[in-house]
């Protein structure tokens, strides 16, 4: 079986207090030294097959999207290798990766053309992004005057019409009503279908267990477990017993 990202020892330190900024600078930079740092990852190994849905569960402040970030290649780890074969996408949050000035059709274009996308195929996606958002006239108007279900669905059109070979998703999948969640479920596996990979953090277990192939349990920044998705989760209720 082919694996679409393989990580060995993977260890991560943030500096205590420091913030979401510090941490990336200090990932950025490869710091070696702990002295008043937390563990953020401890000798993490993981295996994600191709074409596979796999799932990542965790207390908060756990690792869970620290580890998607390594993942995308925003965090560089203290130590460990990290291969990736193919493209990656990160979904996460409202506000990542979105210019609130910008608008959301200047965003979409932003997007791809961060991803090495060119105009024509930008434009190209623009319908089926306009559709699956359901945001109508707001497209041209600023993210900042969007709700954040808005901004959410529209993060949710834009990276899977780009359509890369693996996409990774940090708690957006639960936004919107149960009509729309049960779109973006069915985009996400028509992604999959096509030979896409999917690494997605929720604290819905009952939407990972739907559509996920294998969970993951991360506790302070060690990977506990990992199989199918209701041995996973019997694993999570488990960490405070």
């Amino acid at each position: 079986m082919t694996n679409a990202i393989e990580m060995t020892d993977i260890g991560l330190h943030f500096p205590k207090g420091g913030g979401l900024l510090s941490g990336f600078i200090n990932a950025f930079r490869n710091n070696k030294s702990v002295k008043n740092r937390y563990v953020a990852l401890k000798e993490v190994n993981l295996e994600v097959h191709q074409g596979e849905v796999l799932g990542v569960i965790g207390r908060n402040g756990s690792g869970k999207s620290t580890l998607l970030r390594v993942m995308a290649g925003i965090y560089r780890p203290d130590h460990g290798q990290v291969k990736v074969r193919g493209t990656t996408s990160l979904l996460a949050g409202v506000n990542v990766g979105f210019n609130q000035n910008l608008t959301g059709r200047e965003n979409v274009h932003l997007y791809g053309s961060i991803l090495g996308h060119r105009k024509e195929k930008i434009d190209g996606m623009m319908p089926d992004i306009l559709d699956f958002s359901e945001i109508g006239e707001f497209m041209d108007q600023p993210l900042r005057t969007y709700s954040s279900g808005m901004k959410a669905r529209l993060g949710i059109a834009i990276a899977s019409a780009i359509e890369p070979e693996i996409l990774l998703i940090d708690e957006v999948l639960g936004v919107g009503d149960p009509q729309f969640r049960e779109k973006s479920k069915k985009r996400i596996l028509d992604l999959v279908k096509s030979t896409g990979t999917v690494v997605m953090v929720s604290h819905s277990f009952g939407l990972m267990k739907e559509i996920c192939d294998r969970l993951i349990l991360i506790d302070d920044g060690h990977l506990i477990c990992i199989g199918e998705a209701s041995e996973v989760i019997a694993a999570y209720y488990e960490l405070d017993k």
